[in-house]
């Protein structure tokens, strides 16, 4: 049987010896999304009360059903792909939305947060690496998106997010997660409340941590492995 507690607290002990010893953002915090996806609603609630303030969702119907019973206080993070027509109950329900990657979708979220009086954070999702079964705007790209959403009046960007290849050799990913540090670090120098870069995963997130991420997204060495 899948200990919650105890993963979590080798999780967090392993996040905080990566971040103590990284040569960039030497003083800057990591914090930890617990990512839910597939997980019950009780390991959820362990997860929490252990002292995990952030929990990760990927979609929309499933996080909406088990949010109605979870009954803690948590901060919410949107972290998988929103279609535009999901967009009115993702600014209901998430708190953070990592996975803005397009003009349309920038604006669905900033329509539907203006419906509800709301000022949505978000970051954008970046696809460096250009995989076509990913989704995320190209470095090309991205800086016309930020102008875009810089226009829009219920939308907040709050920094970057990066999911990098499933590679064998998770040394693979270092040279992605570097690039989107320096990128981070650029448009941070000009803009303020831009504090978030979230990078790295279960098989990645220590590469991710020492390249500079703030956020990281584990579920799997947390939950044990998903229910599908």
């Amino acid at each position: 049987m899948v200990s919650v507690v105890e993963n979590l607290q080798f999780v967090m002990n392993e996040i905080e010896i990566v971040r103590s010893k990284r040569q960039v953002a030497k003083n800057e915090p990591v914090t930890l999304i617990a990512v839910t996806k597939n997980h019950g609603v009780e390991m959820m609630q362990q997860a929490i009360d252990a002292g995990v303030e952030n929990i990760g969702e990927n979609r929309i119907q499933e996080a909406a059903e088990k949010f109605k019973s979870l009954n803690r206080e948590v901060t919410r993070h949107l972290i998988g792909h929103l279609q535009t027509n999901k967009a009115k109950q993702a600014v209901r329900l998430f708190d953070l939305i990592h996975s803005v990657d397009s003009e349309n979708l920038a604006a669905a979220v900033d329509k539907a947060a203006f419906s509800i009086g709301k000022i949505q954070d978000v970051l954008v999702q970046v696809n460096l690496a250009k995989e076509e079964t990913k989704s995320g705007v190209y470095e090309e790209n991205l800086q016309s998106l930020i102008a875009v959403i810089d226009n829009l009046k219920n939308i907040r960007l709050r920094g970057f997010m990066l999911i990098a290849p499933n590679y064998s050799d998770v040394e693979n990913c270092r040279p992605l997660f570097r690039r989107m540090y320096e990128i981070f670090g650029e448009v941070r120098k000009a803009r303020q409340n831009f504090d978030f870069l979230s990078m790295g995963m279960t098989h990645d997130y220590k590469v991710a941590i020492e390249e500079g991420a703030n956020l990281v997204r584990i579920g799997t060495a947390i939950f044990g492995e998903r229910n599908y």
